[in-house]
Parts: C-alpha cells; structure tokens; sequence
C-alpha cells in the first residue's frame, strides 16, 4: 500500500510504514502524479485536496493533520465514497498559548495592565475555549461571541457582535466558511475594523481569508492606534509586506506549531487510518521523550503576576522570535518571499507546551501558583 504524505507531519514515516510503504512530498508540491497510486494520502493545510489532484487516482483515504478542513473539497469525498479524517483540537493548546504569549509581549511593549482588560474572543471551539478556559483562570475578562454554538447549546452567557466591537482586544478562532448564516469568509471587514475601539488589539490565528485584507488596509490608513496580531495570511506564502510592516507581531502560520500539537494530529489521522482499514493501532512508546523541553524555569524575585508572567512565558514560548524571523522577508526579492515564508513553516524550530516546564518559585506563594498552573505550567517550590 502506497502512502503519500506531507514531509511536514512530524514522525509520519515511523508511524504508517507499518502500514504501507510511506513516500514524502512537501505539502504545497503534492501533485495529481504523486498521488495516481497511492492509495493514502497525508496532508496538512497547505495542500489543496479537491477532484484536480485526485480524479483518476487510487485514493480510498485522505488525512488531514490539521483542525482545519477548507483546503479539503468534503463534497468531492463524500461522492467518491474516499474515506477522510482531520484532527480536530489537536493544536487547540498551543494555539491558546500562541495569543496568551502575544498578549504578554503588548502589555510589556504598550505598558498594559493586562487584567483590566477585555478580551473579545470570536470562535469558541476547540481553540477559542481553550484560550477562554485559560484566561478565565487568570482573571482576564473575556466575552465569548459565537452564534451557531450559542444557538446549538441554548447558553446565554454568549456576547452580542456589539460587546466584541467595544472590546481591547478581539481575537478570531473561527473557521473558514463560505455559505450558511454566519459565513466567515471576510467577516472582519472595513466595518469592522473602523468601529473598534480606540487603541483596539485585533488578533487572527484561525485563517487570512477571515480578514478583507484590502479593508484592513485602507483602514489603517486613517487608524494608525489598531494594534494587529496576525499569523495567518491571504495568499500565503505571499503575503502582503506593507501589511506584515504594519502589524505589531507577525509570524508564519504558526500558532498552533507546537511539537506536542502537531503529533496529536499525526497520532489522530494514524488511529482514524487504522480504524478505517480496521487494523489494530500500534503506537510506539512516547514520540517526545526525544524532544526534551528545558524542565525548570527558576523565578526568584517577589513579582507581580503580569511581571512573572512576562519572564516565564517567553521561555516556554518566544513569540517575538518568530517575529523577527519572518521580517526577514521584507528585505528579499519578490520572488524569493513564498519560499521563505514555507521554510520558516518546514524548519520551525522544536516549540513544547508550557506543560512540559515547571516553574520553580522562591517563596510559597500560593495564587502564583494557581494562576501558573491555570496555563498548565507544572509548579515547584524551591528547597
């Protein structure tokens, strides 16, 4: 059995060749010739899954190892009776802790109290209520705005689209729907941007075509308090330079790319491929135990929450790095920005989740410790 998959799905070989024999293929280079006898096809986001690539070819599954699905024609699937698996929620926590990291670098940099203030936060799926579990448990205000779940669940403590427009920060985790009645394509608008609140945070990590880039543009123009937050892009991997230039931090499609969140959805599309084919699962021991995080971040001063937050987090996580490298493409020639962009995606260095660190406090102090467990950090008290 013939498996092709994107060679950015981490441990992919380890895993399915002892189901078939796997060959790899960057993402966004996956082609109708690559795939004619291959009966299992392993993608991430950056490959189009539609009739173009698969008509006339032996696929029977395709796996995606993303919580995203709008690179995936679902319909053309379903008719062709091909089998099909994403990893929903996979990335949800490292994502949550992409935003919680931004958010540290603008209240450090625009000398914010973080915990006066609000937090609109549109899309509470797997991603969005993550990010609202942890922040609750930090003390920050949010408001969840999320019509189709508030609908299905009949819950009332959602917000109306005129408290998230009043909120310091918005910050959007909503997929890419095109029909239905709250399509997101677009959703974030020149409306949209104009009313926001003086000073106002706009953060996207869900999908660039959520934003009219070209309102977001123009807006600026006259709007020059907006602070932006963006790691995903329309037309990736050629993005919009003037627009990257006019963002407080910008990175490459990112967010959710932690080691431990990409191999959930490798781990997901495996068991979904094994059930589909009705085989037994055989996970090998701990995939990580080779990527070892840096155990203990020590605080020793007596410091507020925000301040200890501010120095333990971008260890775990430095965000302003991907910043950095990703400005880089500014200064190349037009031609060579998309290369660039994907390899920062195909190279991204090993990132862990703030649970494989354990803050090591001087002092017992009992709400520290709370609020650094709330972010799932492992706490200890120094001897």
């Amino acid at each position: 059995m013939k498996i092709v998959a994107d060679t950015n799905i981490p441990f992919v070989t380890q895993l399915f060749s002892q189901i078939g024999e796997v060959v790899t293929v960057a993402g966004r280079d996956i082609r109708a010739e690559h795939v004619r006898d291959a009966e299992i096809l392993l993608v991430r986001s950056a490959t189009r899954v539609d009739a173009n690539l698969l008509a006339g070819s032996a696929v029977r599954f395709v796996g995606t190892a993303t919580i995203g699905v709008d690179h995936i024609d679902l319909e053309y699937l379903q008719r062709q009776q091909i089998g099909f698996s994403s990893a929903p929620g996979c990335n949800a926590i490292s994502a949550a802790e992409y935003v919680i990291s931004a958010l540290l670098v603008l209240a450090e940099h625009q000398h914010w109290d973080l915990f006066n203030k609000t937090v609109a936060i549109v899309g509470v799926g797997n991603v969005g209520g993550n990010l609202y579990r942890r922040l609750q448990s930090l003390g920050i205000c949010c408001l969840p705005y999320d019509p189709p779940r508030q609908q299905a669940l009949g819950d009332r403590d959602y917000v109306t689209w005129e408290s998230v427009l009043s909120a310091d920060i918005v910050t959007a985790h909503v997929p890419l729907t095109l029909t239905g009645e709250y399509p997101t394509r677009q959703m974030f608008d020149a409306a949209f941007f104009a009313k926001l609140k003086p000073g106002a945070t706009f953060i996207n990590t869900s999908r660039g075509a959520v934003v009219q880039e070209a309102d977001l543009t123009s807006v600026l123009r006259q709007r020059d308090d907006l602070q932006l937050v963006l790691d995903v892009w329309a037309n990736e991997p050629t993005i919009d330079t003037n627009l990257l230039q006019r963002t407080t931090i910008g990175t490459p499609h990112i967010a959710g790319y932690s080691l431990d969140g990409k191999v959930r959805g490798t781990t997901m599309i495996y068991q979904a491929l094994c059930q589909y084919l009705a085989i037994d699962a055989v996970l090998p021991g701990d995939l990580l135990s080779s990527e070892v995080a840096h155990a203990e971040i020590h605080l020793h001063a007596d410091l507020g929450l925000q301040d200890a937050l501010c120095q333990v987090v971008p260890i775990a996580y430095d965000i302003q790095g991907d910043d950095t490298r990703l400005r880089q493409l500014i200064d190349m020639p037009e031609a060579a920005r998309g290369t660039y962009f994907d390899r920062l995606r195909k190279e991204y260095p090993v990132r862990r989740e703030f649970s494989n660190y354990s803050v090591v406090l001087s002092h017992k102090n009992p709400e520290m410790a709370e609020k650094l467990k709330g972010l799932d950090f492992k706490v200890k008290i120094e001897d």
